[in-house]
């Protein structure tokens, strides 16, 4: 038995940016299963080392990001302008903009860290 869905519209522009730190601000739609987002890091801005259950897609819109990738984040990948990186569940990870950058996130399951304000790696309080 399928259960009844509400479908939702949103357009970027009308919806409030959300300050994460002094150099990151983020805008987020969240369904059932899925997540997407759009991440805005200042050129010099870091997101530390972190890993999580939900599988991630990175999506490069405008600038470009450095990732360290793994347990010991000797995996170095530079993810530029029209570029996708996939981040597997639990995979540690960092990230540095190399640029004023500009990325959609896709996360599923959605994060819940991200909606109840507990992502306090991120938010360096």
């Amino acid at each position: 038995m399928s259960k009844t869905s509400t479908v939702a519209f949103h357009r970027w522009a009308d919806m409030p940016k959300e300050r994460v730190t002094d150099q990151i601000d983020r805008r987020v739609i969240t369904g059932d299963r899925m997540m997407l987002a759009h991440v805005y890091l200042a050129k010099g801005s870091i997101v530390p080392t972190h890993s999580h259950e939900n599988e991630q897609l990175t999506y490069i819109l405008e600038g470009a990001l450095k990732f360290w990738l793994g347990e010991d984040g000797k995996d170095e990948r530079i993810v530029r302008a029209g570029e996708v990186l996939v981040i597997p569940s639990n995979v540690p990870h960092k990230a540095e903009a190399l640029e004023d950058t500009l990325d959609v996130d896709v996360f599923s399951p959605p994060r819940q860290d991200w909606l109840d304000g507990t992502d306090h790696y991120f938010r360096r309080t």
